[in-house]
């Protein structure tokens, strides 16, 4: 880990050089303007980076419209990006605006992009994308999975679940959803796609897949090496038709190993939620994807503690695994602490018979769901705001291409 120390940094005890600024431009191509699909150089919107012996970064960054809602999306993205160095002390953002000739750059490169290049992935662009990882096993990160995504769904949301943990996979059982996948040619597809199975879940709904979903039933093993592990998360990423998606949330296989690493390569504009316990040995533990992210450049959106404490009949709360730990990651790794998850059996029963207990639960846990997926929620942008910005510039290169106006 590292920490300032007047203008220096260390990391064990040696100081740490700053980066260059082709290494920050490098980091900046993970940011990605979601109504253009392209990231923010290729599109000509970072307009120079400087880096000074302390650490200081200062990015120049125009947009296509002045007081664009995305500013603040895009501010956050570049901030949680570059300071993922360890050689950053701080970040500064000089704004600016696109002249008329800029703006028609951008608005031909995006018609190029659309008509020329396939996205690589079937996940829209503007699809927040939230990966929930731990350290280790046990810690509960798979029921923190669906209970947030149902949360969110309930909303009104269009949500995803990829169940990436390929071995232990429990998604399916957890949303109570058994049904075999199945595939089909869609929307014009050369090849069939992977239908997700749904589920409405009060005003949104769920799209899950799971290889729970591809074997004759969960008792059976999958003896699968890293490789078909990475090769069958790729496929569920490229050969699913998910459609339109507000949130995508993947529930990791624990530690920081082949798929990982295989998920930060293929949609590097995913952001982290580190799952731990109460348990020092677990925190310690935890901080290991988080170390795994910063290596990838990915941005860790806060850490969840789960099984945080135990309240009894009479009202008397036990920590039975500790207290502290979740802070403690938070604080060491300088994320937000996002909520703690209290022990109650209604989780694990909700996990049994496929009705977690976010979607109409009224325990201390339910809520402590709830309030995680507001504030997941309230740290997105809609695409609707996003109109007086480079919606705009979208609409005229779907009409350019022949494509009728949204409405």
């Amino acid at each position: 880990m590292h920490c300032n120390a007047g203008s220096f940094i260390y990391m064990t005890g040696r100081p740490v050089q700053p980066p260059t600024p082709a290494e920050i431009t490098n980091m900046l191509r993970a940011v990605i303007d979601p109504e253009l699909g392209d990231n923010i150089v290729d599109l000509g919107m970072a307009t120079g980076v400087t880096v000074t012996t302390d650490g200081l970064v200062t990015v120049g960054i125009k947009l296509t419209i002045k007081g664009c809602p995305l500013r603040a999306q895009i501010k956050n993205d570049i901030e949680s990006r570059v300071t993922t160095h360890p050689g950053v002390t701080k970040v500064k953002i000089e704004w600016g605006e696109m002249n008329a000739d800029e703006r028609t750059a951008v608005m031909t490169r995006a018609r190029w992009n659309a008509k020329e290049n396939a996205p690589a992935t079937q996940i829209p662009l503007n699809t927040r994308i939230l990966a929930i990882a731990s350290g280790k096993g046990g810690v509960g990160k798979s029921s923190v999975t669906v209970n947030l995504a149902a949360a969110i769904a309930t909303q009104g949301n269009t949500v995803g679940v990829l169940d990436a943990d390929i071995w232990g996979f429990s998604i399916p059982r957890m949303l109570g959803m058994s049904d075999r996948l199945e595939a089909k040619l869609v929307d014009g597809s050369e090849k069939p796609r992977i239908i997700p199975n749904e589920r409405v879940v009060g005003k949104g709904l769920l799209k899950v897949v799971s290889t729970g979903m591809l074997v004759e039933d969960e008792s059976t093993a999958l003896m699968w090496r890293g490789l078909m592990l990475t090769k069958a998360v790729e496929q569920f990423l490229k050969d699913v038709h998910w459609g339109d998606l507000d949130y995508l949330l993947i529930d990791m296989p624990p530690g920081t190993g082949d798929v990982q690493m295989g998920l930060a390569r293929m949609l590097p504009r995913t952001d982290l939620i580190i799952v731990t316990t109460p348990a020092v040995s677990a925190q310690k533990v935890a901080i290991r994807a988080a170390d795994m992210a910063r290596r990838s450049f990915l941005r860790v959106a806060g850490v969840i503690e789960n099984m945080s404490t135990f309240t009894c009949e009479h009202g008397t709360s036990y920590p039975l695994f500790g207290e502290g730990g979740g802070q403690t990651l938070a604080t060491e790794i300088g994320a937000e602490l996002l909520g703690q998850i209290p022990i109650e059996r209604a989780v694990a029963h909700g996990g049994d018979n496929g009705q977690p207990v976010a979607i109409d639960g009224s325990s201390l846990a339910a809520e402590a769901f709830r309030n995680i997926a507001k504030k997941i929620i309230s740290q997105t942008v809609p695409v609707a705001e996003m109109a007086g910005c480079s919606a705009r510039l979208l609409e005229s290169v779907a009409v350019a291409l022949g494509a009728k106006p949204t409405k």
